[in-house]
């Protein structure tokens, strides 16, 4: 994606959502101080489909653990 938001172009559908998706969570991410649990309101998403996205794009630290309110609802 450039600088703008916009996609580059020759990308497949699926990069540009994929690269569209990272972009929108990781904004969310940094206006939320890193809180998954508020990023993912904000994104009009449960917390495990966030964490989900996070894990498909590659944005998930290795061996970091979801927040522990995203484990109980799991869970639940």
């Amino acid at each position: 994606m450039d600088q703008d938001g916009t996609a580059v172009r020759g990308q497949s559908l699926k990069a540009r959502v994929e690269a569209y998706e990272r972009h929108l969570i990781e904004t969310a991410l940094a206006a939320t101080s890193g809180n998954q649990r508020r990023a993912a309101a904000s994104l009009g998403l449960l917390p495990t489909t966030l964490h989900e996205k996070m894990k498909r794009l590659g944005l998930l630290r290795r061996g970091e653990a979801p927040e522990p309110e995203m484990v109980r609802q799991a869970t639940a």
